[in-house]
């Protein structure tokens, strides 16, 4: 089997989770296959995904190789580390202990913190059980957005090892988180104040092919303006 097709993403165009793995792919140079999920038509709670991914969370990995389980690989922070070990180069960690744990507590931040709190099994948690409607869904997301990002911003401009990135000048998965969740509030249409070097660091990464070509809205399935 060739890596062409070894790898099978199971995605939905717009979700966050899903961006951080395409920008991973991309930048490792890796050619994948996409199996989408609709999850506003409710697909990830259909008995065919919940074979994948019991707790019906985009996105799912599938390695294809002839040598592997094919068990399914979920969380994204999970199979971005996989593919950072499967294919070293260029590195999304760095090389040093308290480097690599530097990145993975930003990233933790974003995408273990933040990102959590807007997902779509919370709003509709949120909906049927505590009369949320879309005003209130939107304060909601605009609290945890911005709690978020501005704990770490605090980071990013107050720590020594932010550099043109989030850790240094090379982006790492750190950067992947924070795009990702920039990414997803455009989708939104939300916007954070207050956190410049977030967005000074997050244009830096648009500017790189690998970011641009997982922009949610360059994917199959997203509207057409």
């Amino acid at each position: 089997m060739t890596d062409d097709h070894r790898f099978e993403l199971f995605s939905y165009w717009r979700t966050s989770a899903t961006y951080r793995v395409r920008v991973a792919l991309h930048a490792k140079g890796v050619k994948w296959r996409e199996t989408n999920v609709d999850i506003d038509a409710g697909e990830q709670h259909g008995e065919a995904f919940r074979r994948v991914n019991p707790l019906g969370g985009i996105p799912a990995l599938i390695d294809h190789a002839e040598s592997q389980s094919h068990l399914p690989l979920t969380q994204s922070l999970a199979i971005l580390e996989f593919l950072d070990e499967v294919y070293p180069h260029p590195p999304l960690l760095p090389a040093d202990p308290h480097g690599r744990a530097r990145v993975r507590s930003l990233a933790q931040m974003l995408a273990a913190d933040t990102h959590p709190l807007i997902t779509p099994r919370v709003r509709k948690y949120l909906a049927a059980n505590a009369g949320f409607d879309a005003d209130a869904w939107r304060a909601w997301q605009l609290q945890w957005f911005g709690t978020g990002l501005r704990a770490v911003e605090q980071r990013l401009a107050g720590e020594a090892g932010t550099g043109r990135f989030c850790h240094g000048d090379t982006p790492t998965i750190a950067d992947i988180c924070l795009a990702s969740i920039f990414a997803v509030m455009r989708v939104f249409k939300i916007d954070v104040d207050d956190v410049p070097t977030c967005k000074r660091i997050v244009a830096e990464c648009e500017q790189l092919e690998a970011f641009a070509a997982a922009d949610p809205s360059r994917q199959a399935g997203a509207p057409q303006p």
